[in-house]
């Protein structure tokens, strides 16, 4: 089964989480103001018995690889106009769900001339994590909730199921964010096929949507990564919400009995001032995350912003290591 984490809810929820002293693990590089949207494979789940993390930066979608999964080594740029990936090894074979979008140029020319954004989820596979297939359109704009004034937007693409019975969670919509000076996504839906490269039927309306009287949802919906575990199905979802004069985001623990209806637990990590060099790296908001179990250890994999501020900020990529809770 796809995203299956061999632990219960109370296992997972209760759990103490630290931050790894060493934070952020993979920090912005080039010319790229941020690294974001990591997706984690232990080495139980890639084919050599190594770590492997994908995520994205300015120019694209990159590899990189670990011995321990704290230590990472960048690999190659697998596929360029693209953005938050989500990488599983199902049967010898690799399957990378991103979102697609206009190259960096022709998003210069867009925004200094006022045209719309353009977003789709896209697939490429490979047997080897060096050979990519050539993108085929996963998910396009065929729902109402896909596109607005700002343009269309489906992004961060999340599989899970098993063969035959395939649920690709997406997010839809743009939400501007007016401290940040971008759009965040605005709902939260998903489709399912029984193929893993065609057949993505999205439903008609959106399972999450903003919540003016939600705390940490009164903004926009952000993105949902969802878990099968022994005794029900969880997420972890980043929403956008307004405190104050500022934006910011928080992840946030919700539970489900089928893995489409959702309560919100807790909140699972906050912003927040760390010690050390890189004290403000994750200030003011939390992101897109993926939550992983290695050698019965817990690690939930994030990306985070310093400031909303366009020019002075910065994403990088964190890691939380959770230790089971003594009986």
């Amino acid at each position: 089964m796809v995203n299956y984490i061999d632990a219960t809810f109370d296992e997972v929820a209760n759990s103490v989480f630290t931050l790894y002293k060493d934070n952020p693990i993979i920090k912005a590089f080039g010319i790229s103001p941020v690294v974001a949207d990591p997706s984690v494979l232990t080495p139980a789940q890639s084919h050599d018995g190594k770590w492997h993390l994908f995520c994205h930066a300015l120019l694209g979608i990159y590899s990189f690889v670990s011995d321990d999964g704290i230590n990472w080594q960048k690999d190659q740029r697998v596929v360029p106009c693209a953005m938050r990936p989500d990488c599983k090894y199902i049967d010898g074979v690799y399957y990378m769900y991103y979102e697609r979008t206009e190259s960096l140029a022709k998003k210069a020319v867009s925004f200094l001339t006022g045209k719309k954004w353009f977003s789709e989820i896209y697939l490429t596979t490979s047997t080897d994590l060096k050979t990519w297939s050539e993108p085929k359109l996963i998910i396009g704009n065929t729902r109402p909730y896909m596109s607005d004034d700002r343009g269309v937007s489906i992004s961060n693409p999340f599989l899970a199921g098993e063969k035959g019975n395939y649920r690709l969670y997406f997010s839809a919509g743009l939400t501007f964010i007016k401290d940040c000076g971008f759009s965040e996504p605005t709902y939260i839906s998903y489709a399912e096929s029984d193929n893993l490269e065609s057949g993505f039927t999205p439903i008609e309306t959106p399972i999450i949507a903003p919540d003016k009287d939600s705390k940490y949802l009164n903004l926009c919906s952000g993105c949902i990564k969802v878990y099968k575990l022994n005794d029900c199905y969880i997420a972890l979802q980043n929403g956008i919400y307004r405190d104050g004069n500022k934006s910011h985001s928080t992840i946030m623990l919700l539970k489900s009995t089928d893995g489409i209806h959702f309560d919100f637990v807790k909140v699972f990590l906050t912003p927040t001032v760390t010690e050390g060099k890189h004290k403000n790296w994750m200030k003011q908001y939390v992101y897109a995350c993926n939550l992983v179990k290695h050698d019965g250890e817990l690690r939930l994999y994030f990306n985070a912003r310093n400031v909303s501020d366009n020019i002075r900020g910065r994403e990088h990529i964190g890691v939380l290591c959770g230790e089971r809770a003594s009986q």
